[in-house]
């Protein structure tokens, strides 16, 4: 069955379907909530309710970007709406206080740093940064994306993910000179 098939079909409260479509995303969509949640259980759980909520609101995927890009949202939101509820509160930004931020192309880090040294860092990182970062470099959202799903205005996403690489920067440079861990 392809998958528009399934996704009809789904949409017909076909429970075959729905397990099969399951079946397809629960990998995944559990890693992105891993990310997040950092709780096996609490991933589980989020992936879970992310789930329910995309069958409940299936009616509204129209196909404008994959089925996969649309379920990750959905789980990326719930992970947020746990996190939020766990009393873990984004931080409001003040837009008055900031500038526009531009956008760094040339972003490195010194080479011998790997991608779980960055992941370790970003973990490190206040929350106000963290989520943007982990949005921006891991899962690839645009600012106006990541605006939409942490309910931040862009120019926050922006200068976020900007001061956000600078620490994260910084603390990786502290690794790379020997004096972290």
């Amino acid at each position: 069955m392809i998958q528009h098939q399934l996704i009809e079909a789904c949409k017909q409260n076909s429970r075959r379907a729905q397990l099969k479509l399951y079946n397809k995303y629960c990998e995944g969509m559990y890693f992105v909530a891993l990310r997040f949640m950092k709780d096996t259980m609490e991933a589980e759980d989020a992936m879970q309710e992310a789930f329910i909520k995309a069958f409940s609101k299936l009616h509204q995927f129209n196909g404008e970007v994959t089925f996969g890009a649309w379920l990750k949202k959905i789980v990326i939101n719930k992970c947020l709406d746990k996190l939020k509820a766990k009393r873990m509160e984004l931080v409001a930004i003040n837009e008055q206080v900031m500038g526009t931020v531009e956008e760094e192309d040339n972003w490195q880090v010194e080479d011998g740093i790997g991608i779980d040294e960055v992941k370790r860092e970003i973990e490190r990182l206040p929350e106000k940064y963290k989520y943007p970062l982990m949005l921006y470099l891991i899962e690839g959202y645009d600012h106006e994306e990541i605006s939409e799903i942490l309910d931040i205005t862009q120019v926050a996403s922006r200068t976020l993910v900007h001061r956000g690489k600078k620490k994260l920067q910084d603390e990786l440079k502290t690794i790379s000179n020997g004096t972290g861990y």
